[in-house]
């Protein structure tokens, strides 16, 4: 079956995903470029939502072998931003019109770590009250793997999104990127534990791993439709220095480009597939590529995460190499991000959450069983 027949379905298969996600020639791939710009107008609309992306600490007790930020990467100098320094963060950004941000660390699981981060919820929720964010702003939280009790907690305190990446969701791929102290089951119960709790749910891949099939990614699609997922934040796999995977620069470096075009074609396949989810077009797009977050948004991506992340410790927050934005101030980078959006004829969301259109169905329909 081609191209144009596949896209003209509703509901896509196992194959059908393979074969969009394996299109190489350019007419195809403006074909399904095209469509999936039709379903993230049609089902969730031009608007372009921004989360304030404050990186508060990059503290780990996780060893993933491809992240920067390992916890036996000795190059690394730690940090801990100040409750202070965070919630001025959150400010700024509501002051902006940022409807929502995301704070995100490296894992830690100490009682210290979870009140503080509990505390810093509860003061955003406050500080950043005003008539135009009546509840405050929106809280993401990307923290890793926690108990329950702890997510239960998060909850409580005014948090509403949680972001935790499967980065593959085959078994065999997870390990091998993974220390064996960490499994996929695990990270599943957790995505699990989220949504049972109330949390919108987000998850996400690496594009481009050694060993990485067609047939992976298409199964990686297909779990996050199983998992219901609300989210989605995947980038391209790059290669940091300080990592055991530092072993497969080359490859990277000689598979760039295809690594760039897959994962522009994975978020088109999402936006097909899962049809109402936020999508984040993320910032190693733009370590690959000068334009890769518009080419993201373009390909049917609705959310950008622009840094708010303090200038002086950004370069101790990489868990990639060549990450742009590192130097900019946070007003640059608005003006930039605010001109590139307008020149796609998007506009950019003010003062407003951004929510899950996935996630506002769900609950309706969850309303209407309990009606019924």
């Amino acid at each position: 079956m081609n191209i144009k027949s596949i896209l003209q379905k509703d509901n896509f298969t196992r194959d059908d995903i393979i074969r969009l996600l394996i299109a190489d020639d350019p007419v195809d791939i403006e074909l399904i470029r095209e469509k999936a710009e039709q379903a993230l107008l049609y089902k969730c609309g031009s608007k372009v939502f921004y989360r304030g992306l404050v990186e508060f600490s990059n503290n780990c007790v996780c060893d993933c072998h491809y992240c920067g930020i390992r916890k036996s990467n000795s190059a690394v100098k730690r940090f801990m931003l100040s409750k202070e320094e965070i919630i001025s963060a959150a400010r700024w950004c509501a002051e902006q019109g940022y409807g929502s941000v995301v704070l995100q660390s490296g894992e830690r699981h100490d009682a210290a770590f979870v009140d503080f981060v509990e505390e810093v919820i509860k003061e955003i929720k406050s500080a950043t009250v005003s008539q135009k964010l009546p509840k405050g702003a929106g809280v993401t939280l990307s923290i890793g793997e926690q108990s329950p009790q702890v997510y239960e907690r998060f909850f409580k305190a005014g948090a509403h999104r949680y972001l935790l990446r499967v980065e593959s969701s085959s078994p065999q791929l997870f390990s091998s990127i993974h220390p064996p102290s960490q499994s996929l089951e695990k990270r599943t119960g957790c995505l699990s534990a989220l949504k049972r709790i109330g949390f919108q749910v987000g998850t996400g891949v690496m594009i481009g791993l050694p060993g990485q099939t067609a047939e992976n990614l298409a199964d990686d699609i297909l779990f996050f439709k199983k998992m219901d997922v609300d989210m989605i934040g995947m980038g391209p796999y790059i290669v940091h220095r300080d990592t055991p995977m530092n072993v497969y620069t080359d490859y990277f470096n000689i598979n760039r480009d295809k690594i760039y075009h897959t994962s522009l074609l994975m978020i088109a396949v999402c936006r097909l597939v899962l049809k109402d989810v936020n999508i984040a077009s993320t910032t190693a797009l733009q370590a690959l590529r000068d334009d890769g977050r518009e080419m993201g948004l373009r390909y049917g991506a609705n959310i950008i995460m622009p840094q708010t992340t303090p200038v002086n410790v950004r370069r101790d927050y990489l868990l990639y190499e060549n990450k742009p934005f590192l130097d900019e101030s946070s007003e640059e980078l608005r003006k930039q991000l605010d001109l590139r959006i307008l020149s796609l004829g998007r506009e950019t969301a003010l003062d407003d959450w951004g929510d899950s259109k996935h996630f506002s169905t769900e609950i309706k329909w969850q309303n209407a069983e309990i009606k019924d």
